[in-house]
């Protein structure tokens, strides 16, 4: 893959989330935010692994730093994972999302929204091969 830099967003209506993507090399390092206050919440770091369950199918496990505070660490750690186990690559994710009086509607939205983010990062990535 070649070293490139691009954004993607949900475009969902409500509670969108945002994502830069830098190939670095075979690697990928992405940073998430969304809402009102976006930040660094959490970092999780991906690599590729052989299936605990099938050995012939491609797994990742990851390990995750989160801020005190901070909820971001199961957004940031199942990017991480999806993103390196399709790949087969490693993948660092950055995630800072913050809505206030966020009802709990809008949380099962930002779950959506995320699912919905990295698939169009999937896209976009193995467009580019």
């Amino acid at each position: 893959m070649p070293d490139q830099t691009f954004t993607v967003r949900t475009h969902e209506g409500e509670y969108d989330i945002a994502a830069n993507i830098r190939l670095i090399g075979p690697d990928v390092l992405v940073a998430i935010w969304g809402g009102e206050k976006p930040h660094i919440g959490a970092v999780a770091m991906a690599q590729p692994r052989p299936s605990l369950m099938d050995p012939d199918v491609t797994s990742a496990t990851a390990s995750v730093f989160t801020y005190v505070g901070h909820k971001e660490d199961d957004l940031a750690k199942a990017t991480a994972e999806i993103l390196a186990a399709t790949l087969n690559t490693n993948v660092v994710v950055t995630a800072g999302i913050h809505w206030d009086n966020l009802p709990k509607e809008g949380i099962q939205r930002i779950i959506h929204n995320s699912e919905t983010l990295v698939a169009i990062i999937l896209e976009k990535i193995v467009s580019m091969e």
